[in-house]
């Protein structure tokens, strides 16, 4: 049971973090409207949440050594952590003006990232230095692709 909420948990979080920064910002760069940007947060955090979670809940059904309360574990936490990791860079956009909450949100994203990949290398007794920046440059492209296909749909 730990270890599908683990799961759940973990891939929620990346998945939310990561896939909300590259909508943040390609919708930004495309539209430059703070209002289509806080709708498709609003819409990637519920329906990708749930897309997610299927995901997860169908992945772990198709493994013949996970019990359903397992199954529906991983699906829970997966659908619960992207849900709300998602939501979180909502907060940015109505402290901030446009651009300042974008560099926040993508900041904290990538902080949030690193700070989980840290702890989830010490578990597996790896060294954190190298999981670490494995994840945040891979956050780093996606964020940095979003940005150029953004701006390509723009002009």
């Amino acid at each position: 049971m730990k270890h599908s909420i683990a799961k759940g948990l973990s891939f929620g979080l990346t998945s939310g973090i990561i896939t909300t920064l590259g909508l943040i910002v390609g919708l930004h760069s495309s539209t430059g409207s703070t209002r289509i940007v806080i709708g498709g947060i609003l819409v990637i955090a519920f329906a990708d949440a749930m897309s997610d979670a299927l995901g997860i809940h169908v992945s772990e059904e198709s493994s013949r050594d996970r019990t359903e309360h397992e199954i529906w574990a991983a699906t829970i936490s997966t659908f619960l952590a992207k849900m709300v990791f998602s939501s979180l860079f909502i907060i940015p956009f109505f402290v901030f003006e446009q651009m300042t909450a974008i560099w926040v949100s993508v900041v904290v994203g990538l902080s949030l990232i690193a700070i989980f990949s840290y702890f989830l290398a010490k578990r597996r007794k790896e060294k954190p230095l190298g999981v670490v920046l494995e994840h945040v440059f891979i956050g780093t492209v996606v964020v940095v692709a979003t940005h150029w296909i953004g701006d390509y749909f723009a002009n």
